[in-house]
């Protein structure tokens, strides 16, 4: 049983919520489009959007957790980001789950991974290596050769007795309380540290959607388009990442959650 753990940002620290409910509501289409029975989705959020899209697999957590007090806006969102992947992976338990992912509100992932880990339950988990970036509008998706996991939190695939999660879950600490489930691109060299190797991802996972607009987040500089890696989004990889266009009114201004 693989469980998926999506946090959802609140309407009140969005500045659209139904673009963040759209990018959401493609995002849990996609996930839910698995070729294997073999998974659950859990979503942690302050209000349950409204969609058209219901599925029994999924399952909505609705926390009143307050907002963070960290001085900077970096840190305040990836604090209530940890908070509520702890919150999802704690509830997890429920399911027995034998490996965990979690996945950021606005990315795709591959129908292929509960497949693939229901096949595979031998090894501590995988990270994603090899990926896609897309940005919404574009009849072009990019190769994300390597080191995808260090730029989009959609990335680790780990068994759940490694998730390192506390005997009693605190929901209002800080950023480093929870830096485990938000630093994405660590979570590979902590868990060796121990002793605990996750392997390579045998194929891409996922598709990290770049944002647009003016705002500016930690990593945007590093996300360039490479020609070289440029390939057309042909039907093949829109099928299995449910990648399909948003509605062209929507700009989308913010990350969502994402890095």
């Amino acid at each position: 049983m693989l469980v998926f753990v999506i946090p959802l940002k609140s309407p009140q620290v969005s500045k659209s919520w139904e673009l963040v409910t759209k990018l959401f509501e493609r995002t849990i289409k996609s996930i839910c489009n698995q070729t294997s029975s073999d998974y659950r989705v859990i979503v942690v959020c302050h209000e349950r959007p409204r969609l058209e899209f219901h599925h029994p697999y999924v399952r909505y957590i609705e926390v009143d957790f307050p907002a963070a007090n960290e001085p900077d806006a970096f840190s305040r969102g990836h604090t209530d980001k940890g908070r509520k992947i702890l919150k999802g992976l704690i509830h997890a338990q429920e399911f027995s789950p034998t490996y965990t992912m979690t996945v950021d509100a606005d990315d795709c992932v591959s129908k292929y991974l509960a497949e693939f880990v229901s096949q595979n339950s031998n090894c501590n988990g995988w990270f994603i290596n090899k990926g896609y970036k897309y940005q919404d509008g574009s009849d072009f998706i990019y190769v994300k050769r390597r080191n995808f996991y260090k730029i989009c939190g959609s990335c680790n695939i780990l068994r759940y007795d490694l998730n390192n999660l506390p005997n009693n879950p605190e929901y209002n600490r800080g950023y480093g309380y929870y830096r485990f489930y938000v630093d994405h691109e660590k979570v590979r060299e902590t868990l060796a540290k121990n002793g605990n190797h996750v392997q390579q991802l045998p194929f891409p996972g996922a598709v990290y959607i770049v944002a647009t607009g003016e705002n500016l987040y930690y990593g945007t500089t590093k996300l360039t388009f490479n020609i070289f890696n440029r390939k057309g989004l042909n039907q093949s990889i829109r099928e299995e990442f449910n990648l399909y266009p948003l509605n062209k009114n929507l700009v989308r201004t913010e990350p969502l959650y994402s890095r």
